[in-house]
């Protein structure tokens, strides 16, 4: 009997893993969903085999569901995360996290309902219907837990083992699948007083799980794909963040902070951060410059083309600004047509040649691209030389300014030379 079970476990493993990667594979044509609602629609199941269906192996008691089913889920959304993303791979992790609850809510309003027997008194078990939403909950944030963790770890342990795809794979199965057992084991034994031994058979059959997928994913990569087209190289802080929805804070973040039009930072950043920028750069002994930049005749712009293409020319020259940028720079509309650059680690020579090739190439840019030539005038002011505050930095350049739109516009001026 433990032989037949032993082969029968490696044949539902062996079903589950070709019909799963088949539809992986094929995600190109039918579309990843498919894969998506295959994977999640068994997680009910799961949880019941997991809880009333047990076999005898030779090495102990275990349930099909947990070993053969839940391991290979979880294996499954490791190899979607290795072929896709993070992005890709959140969408059923938190896809099961709320459709599982939402099955829990729905059976415990159903419950409440008085029923009546139709089916020769085959009535609902609502106490076993307890214990299975006590037990879906319980699993349901394991699973969760599990298939962060699990890309986590397989993401850290890259730095070690590289293109080892084979023994990534097996030791992210073993570690997380030995933390997913203890957590069920704590909920089975409290919901149904499941022995110890069960813990341990339990244990032995996903470890073998384990081994049986990693063994079946390298046949797959030997004869159906390659190796080469499954290795990544994702920074672990930027996949933890899109795992977490981080990212899309970072971006709201960001955008509040940036101006609507033209995606530079906007006046309060400049209020709020570049203060601390001079100083801090000022302590450590490194020069800071600062280029105050307005567009010429801007207002004659709006005046002959309308506000929509005045709009054009300053989400142009502010993606001309920003293309052109060191990383140690900070670019801020302050005004209408107005953009304070601030650099770091830029002593004076530096930043008038820097201000001079920004006022070329809006220049020649809006030769060819733009309703008419739009120039910029700079005004440029370095620290300590002249002024250790932001206050005077920005006084000193808005003189320097106004002394390049006397020239007739189109002209740098900077704290030692006139270009």
């Amino acid at each position: 009997m433990a032989t037949s079970n032993v082969l029968l476990l490696f044949a539902q493993a062996a079903v589950y893993f070709t019909v799963m990667m088949s539809l992986l594979r094929a995600r190109k044509v039918i579309g990843i969903g498919v894969f998506m609602c295959a994977l999640g629609v068994m997680h009910f199941l799961e949880t019941y085999l997991a809880s009333v269906f047990y076999i005898q192996l030779p090495f102990g008691i275990v349930s099909p569901g947990s070993t053969v089913l839940f391991s290979g889920k979880l294996l499954m959304i490791l190899l979607l995360y290795v072929r896709e993303d993070a992005l890709a791979v959140r969408q059923p992790i938190y896809g099961l996290l709320i459709g599982n609850f939402l099955i829990v809510a729905l059976v415990m309003i159903l419950r409440n309902h008085e029923t009546i027997d139709v089916t020769n008194s085959h009535g609902p078990d609502f106490a076993f219907i307890d214990e299975m939403g006590l037990l879906m909950v319980w699993g349901t944030i394991l699973l969760f837990i599990d298939s962060i963790l699990i890309i986590i770890l397989y993401e850290r342990i890259g730095d070690w083992l590289g293109r080892h795809l084979g023994l990534r794979f097996l030791i992210c199965g073993a570690v997380v699948l030995t933390f997913d057992q203890a957590g069920f084991f704590l909920a089975l034994h409290y919901v149904s007083g499941a022995p110890g031994h069960v813990f341990f058979g339990g244990w032995v059959a996903k470890m073998v799980a384990t081994v049986v997928y990693t063994v079946l994913f390298i046949v797959y990569l030997k004869y159906f794909d390659t190796e080469k087209g499954w290795l990544t190289d994702r920074p672990l802080k930027d996949v933890f963040q899109v795992l977490t929805y981080r990212e899309r804070y970072h971006k709201l973040l960001e955008a509040s902070i940036r101006d609507h039009l033209t995606g530079a930072l906007d006046r309060s950043q400049y209020d709020q951060n570049a203060p601390a920028i001079l100083a801090r750069n000022l302590a450590e002994g490194r020069a800071v410059s600062l280029l105050v930049i307005d567009i010429d005749h801007f207002k004659q712009v709006n005046d002959r083309h309308g506000h929509q293409a005045g709009d054009e020319v300053l989400k142009t020259v502010a993606r001309l600004l920003t293309e052109n940028l060191r990383s140690d720079d900070h670019l801020y509309r302050v005004g209408g047509e107005e953009f304070v650059l601030l650099c770091e680690k830029l002593p004076a020579d530096g930043a008038t040649s820097l201000a001079e090739r920004l006022r070329k190439t809006i220049e020649r840019f809006s030769k060819v691209y733009l309703p008419e030539k739009i120039t910029v005038s700079v005004g440029v002011a370095c620290a300590p030389e002249d002024g250790d505050t932001l206050e005077r930095l920005f006084k000193t350049a808005d003189q320097r300014l106004y002394e390049a739109k006397k020239k007739g516009r189109n002209w740098v001026v900077g704290p030692k030379a006139e270009l």
